[in-house]
Protein backbone atom coordinates (compact mmCIF):
# COMPACT_ATOMS: atom_id res chain seq x y z
CA UNK A 1 0.00 0.00 0.00
CA UNK A 2 1.29 3.52 -0.78
CA UNK A 3 1.41 6.39 1.71
CA UNK A 4 -0.69 7.96 -0.17
CA UNK A 5 -3.42 5.09 -0.01
CA UNK A 6 -2.24 4.92 3.56
CA UNK A 7 -3.83 8.35 4.64
CA UNK A 8 -6.32 8.06 2.58
CA UNK A 9 -7.54 4.69 4.48
CA UNK A 10 -6.33 6.68 8.10
CA UNK A 11 -8.12 9.52 7.36
CA UNK A 12 -11.43 7.33 6.35
CA UNK A 13 -11.06 5.33 9.78
CA UNK A 14 -11.24 8.44 11.74
CA UNK A 15 -13.88 9.85 10.22
CA UNK A 16 -15.46 6.59 11.13
CA UNK A 17 -14.51 7.25 14.52
CA UNK A 18 -15.60 10.54 14.52
CA UNK A 19 -19.14 9.67 13.34
CA UNK A 20 -19.13 6.85 15.98
CA UNK A 21 -18.49 9.05 19.07
CA UNK A 22 -21.24 11.47 17.81
CA UNK A 23 -23.70 8.81 18.44
CA UNK A 24 -22.22 7.27 21.65
CA UNK A 25 -24.65 7.25 24.32
CA UNK A 26 -22.42 7.58 27.28
CA UNK A 27 -21.70 11.33 26.45
CA UNK A 28 -20.27 11.91 29.99
CA UNK A 29 -17.32 9.38 28.89
CA UNK A 30 -16.90 11.11 25.80
CA UNK A 31 -13.16 12.59 26.11
CA UNK A 32 -12.23 9.11 27.60
CA UNK A 33 -13.34 6.91 24.70
CA UNK A 34 -12.04 9.24 22.13
CA UNK A 35 -9.02 9.14 23.79
CA UNK A 36 -8.73 5.31 23.65
CA UNK A 37 -10.08 5.26 20.05
CA UNK A 38 -7.29 7.64 19.08
CA UNK A 39 -4.73 5.19 20.74
CA UNK A 40 -5.71 2.49 18.56
CA UNK A 41 -5.88 4.11 15.80
CA UNK A 42 -2.11 5.07 15.78
CA UNK A 43 -1.47 2.35 16.52
CA UNK A 44 -3.04 0.98 13.77
CA UNK A 45 -0.84 2.79 11.81
CA UNK A 46 2.08 1.90 13.38
CA UNK A 47 4.95 -0.99 13.04
CA UNK A 48 3.81 -3.66 15.73
CA UNK A 49 3.67 -7.02 15.38
CA UNK A 50 0.49 -9.83 14.93
CA UNK A 51 1.43 -10.46 18.84
CA UNK A 52 1.13 -7.11 20.29
CA UNK A 53 -1.84 -7.00 18.59
CA UNK A 54 -3.02 -10.25 20.43
CA UNK A 55 -1.75 -9.29 23.64
CA UNK A 56 -3.62 -6.00 23.22
CA UNK A 57 -7.05 -7.49 22.17
CA UNK A 58 -7.43 -10.22 24.90
CA UNK A 59 -6.26 -7.73 27.49
CA UNK A 60 -9.28 -5.39 26.72
CA UNK A 61 -11.30 -8.37 26.50
CA UNK A 62 -10.20 -9.51 30.01
CA UNK A 63 -10.68 -5.47 31.07
CA UNK A 64 -14.33 -5.67 29.58
CA UNK A 65 -15.47 -8.39 31.46
CA UNK A 66 -13.78 -7.18 34.38
CA UNK A 67 -15.73 -3.45 34.35
CA UNK A 68 -18.83 -5.10 33.03
CA UNK A 69 -19.14 -7.53 36.20
CA UNK A 70 -18.10 -5.07 38.66
CA UNK A 71 -20.16 -1.98 37.55
CA UNK A 72 -23.12 -3.17 39.18
CA UNK A 73 -21.56 -3.81 42.75
CA UNK A 74 -19.40 -0.31 42.54
CA UNK A 75 -21.41 0.33 46.08
CA UNK A 76 -20.13 -2.41 48.08
CA UNK A 77 -16.58 -2.63 49.32
CA UNK A 78 -14.97 -5.62 49.02
CA UNK A 79 -12.23 -7.72 50.56
CA UNK A 80 -9.59 -9.35 48.81
CA UNK A 81 -7.92 -12.41 49.97
CA UNK A 82 -4.65 -13.69 48.96
CA UNK A 83 -2.78 -17.19 50.48
CA UNK A 84 -1.52 -20.47 49.45
CA UNK A 85 -3.48 -22.55 47.20
CA UNK A 86 -1.88 -25.67 48.60
CA UNK A 87 -3.30 -25.28 51.89
CA UNK A 88 -6.06 -28.20 52.77
CA UNK A 89 -9.24 -27.96 54.42
CA UNK A 90 -7.97 -29.32 57.39
CA UNK A 91 -5.14 -26.78 58.58
CA UNK A 92 -5.55 -23.46 60.55
CA UNK A 93 -4.66 -21.28 58.14
CA UNK A 94 -7.85 -22.63 55.99
CA UNK A 95 -9.52 -22.44 59.06
CA UNK A 96 -8.70 -19.06 59.99
CA UNK A 97 -9.57 -18.05 56.31
CA UNK A 98 -12.58 -19.53 56.56
CA UNK A 99 -13.95 -17.82 59.48
CA UNK A 100 -12.23 -14.33 58.12
CA UNK A 101 -14.59 -14.72 55.56
CA UNK A 102 -17.75 -15.43 57.65
CA UNK A 103 -17.10 -12.78 59.59
CA UNK A 104 -16.76 -9.89 56.90
CA UNK A 105 -19.62 -10.86 54.57
CA UNK A 106 -21.47 -10.57 57.84
CA UNK A 107 -20.29 -7.13 58.60
CA UNK A 108 -21.87 -6.86 54.53
CA UNK A 109 -18.43 -6.92 52.85
CA UNK A 110 -17.98 -8.94 49.71
CA UNK A 111 -15.34 -11.63 49.10
CA UNK A 112 -12.83 -11.09 45.96
CA UNK A 113 -10.47 -14.49 45.73
CA UNK A 114 -8.33 -15.80 42.82
CA UNK A 115 -10.60 -18.26 42.67
CA UNK A 116 -8.63 -21.55 43.57
CA UNK A 117 -8.17 -23.83 45.94
CA UNK A 118 -6.74 -23.38 49.35
CA UNK A 119 -7.27 -20.13 51.13
CA UNK A 120 -8.75 -19.36 48.13
CA UNK A 121 -11.73 -21.77 48.57
CA UNK A 122 -11.57 -20.83 52.44
CA UNK A 123 -13.02 -17.49 51.73
CA UNK A 124 -15.50 -18.31 49.15
CA UNK A 125 -16.62 -21.22 51.39
CA UNK A 126 -16.69 -18.41 54.67
CA UNK A 127 -18.44 -15.84 52.91
CA UNK A 128 -21.04 -17.88 50.32
CA UNK A 129 -21.69 -17.84 46.80
CA UNK A 130 -23.88 -14.86 46.75
CA UNK A 131 -20.96 -12.73 48.47
CA UNK A 132 -18.28 -14.05 46.21
CA UNK A 133 -16.28 -12.80 42.96
CA UNK A 134 -13.56 -15.46 41.80
CA UNK A 135 -11.38 -14.07 39.48
CA UNK A 136 -9.43 -17.26 37.85
CA UNK A 137 -6.38 -17.02 35.59
CA UNK A 138 -6.33 -19.27 32.47
CA UNK A 139 -3.42 -21.65 32.35
CA UNK A 140 -2.16 -24.51 30.17
CA UNK A 141 -3.28 -26.93 33.38
CA UNK A 142 -6.03 -25.44 34.00
CA UNK A 143 -6.81 -24.17 37.75
CA UNK A 144 -9.46 -25.44 38.56
CA UNK A 145 -12.33 -23.17 40.20
CA UNK A 146 -13.24 -24.30 43.62
CA UNK A 147 -16.90 -25.79 44.18
CA UNK A 148 -17.96 -22.84 45.99
CA UNK A 149 -17.81 -20.68 42.94
CA UNK A 150 -17.63 -22.55 40.07
CA UNK A 151 -20.48 -21.91 37.95
CA UNK A 152 -21.35 -18.40 39.36
CA UNK A 153 -22.15 -15.20 37.32
CA UNK A 154 -19.29 -13.92 39.49
CA UNK A 155 -16.47 -15.97 38.30
CA UNK A 156 -14.43 -14.77 35.62
CA UNK A 157 -11.44 -16.10 33.66
CA UNK A 158 -8.41 -14.09 32.57
CA UNK A 159 -6.35 -14.58 30.15
CA UNK A 160 -3.47 -12.57 31.88
CA UNK A 161 -1.74 -12.31 35.36
CA UNK A 162 -1.67 -8.54 35.33
CA UNK A 163 -4.99 -7.74 34.04
CA UNK A 164 -6.85 -10.51 36.76
CA UNK A 165 -4.44 -8.50 39.57
CA UNK A 166 -5.37 -5.27 38.29
CA UNK A 167 -8.93 -6.31 38.81
CA UNK A 168 -7.92 -7.59 42.39
CA UNK A 169 -6.62 -5.01 44.04
CA UNK A 170 -8.72 -1.81 41.87
CA UNK A 171 -12.27 -2.98 43.23
CA UNK A 172 -10.88 -3.84 46.66
CA UNK A 173 -11.60 -1.51 49.57
CA UNK A 174 -9.44 -4.18 51.96
CA UNK A 175 -6.74 -6.96 51.27
CA UNK A 176 -6.03 -9.67 53.81
CA UNK A 177 -3.21 -11.80 52.76
CA UNK A 178 -2.90 -15.41 54.71
CA UNK A 179 0.36 -17.47 54.92
CA UNK A 180 1.38 -18.49 51.07
CA UNK A 181 4.10 -19.42 48.73
CA UNK A 182 6.29 -17.07 46.67
CA UNK A 183 2.78 -16.14 44.89
CA UNK A 184 1.44 -14.60 47.81
CA UNK A 185 4.84 -13.35 48.47
CA UNK A 186 4.70 -11.35 45.66
CA UNK A 187 0.99 -10.23 46.61
CA UNK A 188 2.02 -8.76 50.13
CA UNK A 189 5.08 -6.91 48.49
CA UNK A 190 3.26 -5.51 45.18
CA UNK A 191 0.50 -4.58 47.71
CA UNK A 192 2.98 -2.60 50.11
CA UNK A 193 5.24 -0.76 46.99
CA UNK A 194 1.76 0.06 45.47
CA UNK A 195 0.46 1.61 48.69
CA UNK A 196 4.15 2.90 49.73
CA UNK A 197 3.97 4.69 46.08
CA UNK A 198 0.14 6.32 46.27
CA UNK A 199 -0.54 3.97 43.38
CA UNK A 200 -3.10 1.74 45.35
CA UNK A 201 -5.56 2.32 48.36
CA UNK A 202 -5.05 4.05 50.59
CA UNK A 203 -7.01 1.07 52.00
CA UNK A 204 -6.57 -1.39 55.06
CA UNK A 205 -4.13 -4.16 54.17
CA UNK A 206 -4.20 -6.79 57.15
CA UNK A 207 -1.51 -9.81 56.92
CA UNK A 208 -3.47 -12.54 59.25
CA UNK A 209 -1.96 -15.76 60.97
CA UNK A 210 -4.22 -18.39 62.56
CA UNK A 211 -4.21 -18.27 66.12
CA UNK A 212 -0.62 -18.50 67.73
CA UNK A 213 0.46 -18.50 64.27
CA UNK A 214 4.14 -16.66 63.25
CA UNK A 215 4.36 -16.56 59.81
CA UNK A 216 3.36 -12.88 58.94
CA UNK A 217 4.82 -11.93 62.78
CA UNK A 218 8.56 -13.25 61.72
CA UNK A 219 8.10 -11.40 58.11
CA UNK A 220 7.12 -8.42 60.26
CA UNK A 221 10.18 -8.50 62.06
CA UNK A 222 12.27 -9.42 58.79
CA UNK A 223 10.95 -6.28 57.50
CA UNK A 224 11.79 -4.19 60.86
CA UNK A 225 15.24 -5.70 61.32
CA UNK A 226 16.32 -5.57 57.18
CA UNK A 227 14.51 -2.45 55.43
CA UNK A 228 13.41 -0.15 58.81
CA UNK A 229 16.64 -0.44 60.86
CA UNK A 230 18.44 -0.38 57.61
CA UNK A 231 17.15 2.64 55.84
CA UNK A 232 15.40 1.12 53.47
CA UNK A 233 11.96 1.91 53.96
CA UNK A 234 10.59 4.63 55.97
CA UNK A 235 10.27 4.04 59.83
CA UNK A 236 6.68 4.71 59.02
CA UNK A 237 5.72 2.43 56.45
CA UNK A 238 4.51 -0.29 58.61
CA UNK A 239 1.88 2.14 59.57
CA UNK A 240 0.63 0.79 55.94
CA UNK A 241 -0.27 -2.93 57.60
CA UNK A 242 -1.48 -4.35 60.65
CA UNK A 243 -0.61 -7.97 61.11
CA UNK A 244 -2.36 -9.58 63.69
CA UNK A 245 -3.37 -13.29 64.67
CA UNK A 246 -6.93 -12.50 66.07
CA UNK A 247 -10.00 -12.31 64.29
CA UNK A 248 -11.32 -9.48 65.97
CA UNK A 249 -8.22 -7.11 65.42
CA UNK A 250 -9.01 -8.08 61.81
CA UNK A 251 -12.04 -7.43 61.27
CA UNK A 252 -11.74 -4.28 63.09
CA UNK A 253 -8.61 -3.03 61.15
CA UNK A 254 -11.25 -2.81 58.03
CA UNK A 255 -14.28 -1.19 59.56
CA UNK A 256 -12.22 0.79 61.29
CA UNK A 257 -10.75 2.41 58.25
CA UNK A 258 -13.75 4.00 57.09
CA UNK A 259 -15.42 5.13 60.24
CA UNK A 260 -15.15 8.48 58.85
CA UNK A 261 -13.00 8.21 56.05
CA UNK A 262 -14.47 7.61 52.76
CA UNK A 263 -12.35 7.95 49.84
CA UNK A 264 -9.55 10.04 48.24
CA UNK A 265 -8.51 11.50 45.29
CA UNK A 266 -6.32 14.00 43.43
CA UNK A 267 -7.58 17.29 41.68
CA UNK A 268 -4.55 18.73 40.20
CA UNK A 269 -1.94 18.60 42.82
CA UNK A 270 -4.52 18.13 45.63
CA UNK A 271 -5.51 15.28 47.79
CA UNK A 272 -9.15 15.46 48.37
CA UNK A 273 -10.40 13.22 51.32
CA UNK A 274 -13.91 12.32 51.18
CA UNK A 275 -15.44 12.43 54.58
CA UNK A 276 -18.48 10.51 55.85
CA UNK A 277 -19.01 12.71 58.74
CA UNK A 278 -17.72 16.55 59.20
CA UNK A 279 -14.78 17.56 61.36
CA UNK A 280 -15.13 20.86 63.46
CA UNK A 281 -12.77 23.32 62.96
CA UNK A 282 -11.05 22.95 66.01
CA UNK A 283 -10.16 18.71 65.13
CA UNK A 284 -8.68 20.42 61.63
CA UNK A 285 -6.56 22.32 63.29
CA UNK A 286 -5.17 19.59 65.34
CA UNK A 287 -4.42 17.80 62.40
CA UNK A 288 -2.77 20.69 61.10
CA UNK A 289 -0.71 20.94 64.42
CA UNK A 290 0.15 16.71 64.23
CA UNK A 291 0.62 16.39 60.08
CA UNK A 292 2.12 19.44 58.76
CA UNK A 293 5.68 17.47 58.26
CA UNK A 294 3.29 16.01 54.84
CA UNK A 295 2.01 19.26 53.54
CA UNK A 296 4.46 20.89 50.57
CA UNK A 297 2.14 24.55 50.57
CA UNK A 298 -0.61 26.03 52.60
CA UNK A 299 -2.74 24.09 55.47
CA UNK A 300 -5.44 20.87 55.71
CA UNK A 301 -8.98 23.21 55.17
CA UNK A 302 -12.70 21.87 55.11
CA UNK A 303 -13.95 22.01 51.72
CA UNK A 304 -17.42 21.24 49.97
CA UNK A 305 -17.09 19.24 46.58
CA UNK A 306 -14.72 20.81 43.80
CA UNK A 307 -16.42 21.91 40.35
CA UNK A 308 -14.10 18.93 39.06
CA UNK A 309 -16.10 17.17 40.86
CA UNK A 310 -19.60 17.75 40.17
CA UNK A 311 -20.55 14.49 38.66
CA UNK A 312 -18.66 12.24 41.54
CA UNK A 313 -21.11 10.38 43.41
CA UNK A 314 -19.51 11.56 46.65
CA UNK A 315 -20.85 15.01 45.82
CA UNK A 316 -22.33 15.48 48.96
CA UNK A 317 -19.68 14.34 50.92
CA UNK A 318 -17.91 17.26 53.59
CA UNK A 319 -14.06 17.33 52.29
CA UNK A 320 -10.81 17.89 53.77
CA UNK A 321 -7.97 19.56 51.20
CA UNK A 322 -4.72 19.50 50.77
CA UNK A 323 -1.17 20.26 49.59
CA UNK A 324 -0.24 16.46 50.14
CA UNK A 325 3.65 15.66 49.15
CA UNK A 326 2.96 11.89 47.84
CA UNK A 327 5.82 10.77 49.65
CA UNK A 328 4.93 9.63 53.00
CA UNK A 329 2.40 7.88 52.31
CA UNK A 330 2.77 5.83 56.30
CA UNK A 331 2.11 9.08 57.62
CA UNK A 332 -0.97 9.99 55.69
CA UNK A 333 -1.91 6.35 56.69
CA UNK A 334 -1.65 7.62 60.59
CA UNK A 335 -3.60 10.60 59.08
CA UNK A 336 -6.70 8.51 58.21
CA UNK A 337 -6.48 7.00 61.53
CA UNK A 338 -6.45 10.07 63.71
CA UNK A 339 -9.58 11.31 61.69
CA UNK A 340 -11.20 8.01 62.30
CA UNK A 341 -10.46 8.76 65.84
CA UNK A 342 -11.50 12.25 65.88
CA UNK A 343 -15.37 11.83 64.22
CA UNK A 344 -18.42 9.99 65.19
CA UNK A 345 -19.56 8.17 62.24
CA UNK A 346 -23.87 8.65 62.13
CA UNK A 347 -26.01 5.14 63.29
CA UNK A 348 -26.07 4.46 59.30
CA UNK A 349 -22.90 4.39 58.50
CA UNK A 350 -21.65 3.31 61.66
CA UNK A 351 -24.60 0.21 60.85
CA UNK A 352 -22.94 -0.42 57.36
CA UNK A 353 -19.18 -0.01 56.97
CA UNK A 354 -19.95 -1.91 53.63
CA UNK A 355 -21.39 1.00 51.73
CA UNK A 356 -19.19 3.33 49.71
Amino acid sequence: MTSSASFDTLESLQADIAELIDHLPTLKHRQFIKQALATIVRLADSEIDRLDWKILSAALADMERGFQLFHAYRHVRKVTIFGSARLATDTPEYQMALEFAQAVSRLGFMVMTGGGGGIMQAGHEGAGRENSFGLNIQLPFEQQANPFIEGDPKLIHFKYFFTRKLFLLKESDAVALFPGGFGTQDEAFECMTLSQTGKFGPVPLVLIDHPGGDYWRSWSEYIDKQLVQNGLVSPEDPSLYTVTDNLDVACDAITRFYQVYHSCRYVGDNLVIRLKTDLSDALVEQLNADFSDIILNGRIEKSQALPQEAQDETVGLPRLILYFNQRDLGRLYQMIAAINQMGTPSPEDAAHPERK
